[in-house]
């Protein structure tokens, strides 16, 4: 699987689940997800409101796609390796493909990893 690496530095945020789209969600990549327990929302790190939760420091690992809703196997075969290397992983998938993010400490660990496995990446 050839794997794309984003030049920035993401944080993975928690908001009320009441809580209104945040204006400062913003850059090339931007996910917001609601449940009835939160709002999630993973954007540019230094986008963020200081009083928000936060975990900072993750790099975004893109998947080349698209990718076919019949393709399968397609994470397993991404979070096996990093699994198997001790590296956390938080995972956000669009319909037209997978992200994987590690923290920016681990990365050159889980490139390792993935290119170990057979893996392809650009940009690192």
């Amino acid at each position: 699987m050839k794997l794309v690496l984003l030049e920035s530095r993401y944080a993975v945020c928690k908001l009320p689940p009441d809580a209104a789209l945040p204006s400062w969600a913003r850059g090339a990549f931007v996910s917001l997800t609601r449940t009835p327990e939160e709002l999630s929302v993973v954007c540019l790190e230094n986008a963020v409101s200081k009083e928000v939760q936060r975990e900072e420091g993750w790099r975004l690992l893109k998947v080349a796609g698209p990718l076919l809703f019949s393709q399968i196997g397609i994470l397993a075969a991404l979070t096996a390796p990093l699994a198997e290397a001790g590296v956390s992983i938080f995972v956000i998938s669009t319909f037209n493909t997978d992200y994987l993010l590690v923290k920016d400490a681990r990365l050159t660990e889980a490139i390792s990893a993935l290119e170990a496995a057979g893996h392809s990446l650009e940009g690192a």
